[in-house]
């Protein structure tokens, strides 16, 4: 109550944030993205249900509350298959790709005390993103989809806009986000994470917040999306979404480079968290952005021979 009543709006860059609390503070003032949509991205089975009332596409999945229960959603789905916990988890954490039958056990010992969703492995083509902005008054703006490498589980490179881009892509994942933000009556940025497979898209799960996959924009779009995200919550008009070029951003992983070995390489914008270095955490990224897709690899491949990564 005394932080509500120093504010004139509420929002959240993490959604593991108490839905609870984010309810008493919409009693009060405007929170946003509402509650609901929290409340809807915290659970992957509530995540995939939505998608699937949308008639959004995703990997095919089942519930899991029991030993009994994998072992027949295995037998529906088919293996390989991920069993993922329902709630938190993040960066590849809580969850486990399962093979064979031999693996059921397992798995579920290592993650049974949590409720569980079981999903279709998919072998896809690459992975992609969308970043989405909606405003109070429902106006909508799209960046161009983005194309993100990981490794063990931690999102390493993301390309935009993703190589290779069709403008059918591109429209389908626009009227599907649309479609999410319309349901949710979203005000802010929304990030949804998708596995393309020919011009397919499938819904992997989306982010009610500012994402790491859209970091670039804070130097290769004309309007960041930390900056849409304000405009949108305080009611403002949405700044163009336009990408400057070819851009990629580097996720430093672990550990960070000295700012002379990246300030050396012409074109690098150096962005640090100031958190304290341990393995598998995210300290910073590197953004680069180009006039050609050419230009960008021949930079990218500069940079991380310089630091590394």
């Amino acid at each position: 109550d005394r932080f509500a009543a120093g504010c004139d709006v509420v929002t959240y860059e993490f959604e593991n944030v108490p839905v609870a609390a984010a309810r008493h503070l919409a009693t009060r003032l405007a929170v946003y993205p509402p509650p609901g949509a929290l409340e809807t991205a915290q659970d992957r089975l509530s995540e995939k249900s939505l998608f699937t009332r949308l008639g959004i596409p995703t990997p095919r999945f089942a519930a899991v509350s029991s030993r009994d229960e994998l072992a027949a959603a295995a037998r529906s789905l088919g293996l390989p298959a991920v069993l993922k916990t329902r709630r938190l988890g993040y960066d590849g954490k809580g969850q486990a790709v399962l093979r064979s039958d031999a693996e059921l056990e397992a798995a579920w010992q290592q993650l049974g005390s949590s409720p569980l969703i079981l999903e279709a492995f998919i072998p896809f083509d690459r992975e992609l993103s969308i970043l989405a902005v909606r405003s109070r008054d429902g106006h909508t703006a799209f960046y161009p989809l983005v194309q993100n490498e990981h490794r063990e589980g931690i999102l390493r490179l993301s390309r935009a806009p993703a190589p290779g881009l069709s403008d059918a892509v591109q429209q389908k994942a626009e009227a599907y986000a649309a479609a999410v933000l319309s349901s949710l009556n979203y005000v802010g940025v929304l990030a949804i994470e998708w596995f393309q497979i020919g011009d397919q898209l499938l819904a992997n799960e989306m982010a009610p917040r500012v994402h790491n996959s859209g970091h670039w924009t804070q130097d290769g779009a004309v309007t960041s999306q930390f900056e849409n995200h304000l405009r949108a919550i305080l009611g403002l008009p949405l700044g163009d979404t336009r990408p400057r070029g070819h851009a990629a951003m580097l996720n430093l992983i672990g550990r960070t480079p000295t700012e002379a070995d990246v300030f050396e390489i012409p074109g690098t914008r150096l962005h640090l968290y100031g958190k304290d270095p341990r393995p598998g955490r995210k300290l910073g990224h590197i953004n680069l952005c180009e006039p050609d897709p050419a230009a960008l690899e021949h930079r990218l491949s500069v940079v991380r021979d310089k630091i590394g990564q």
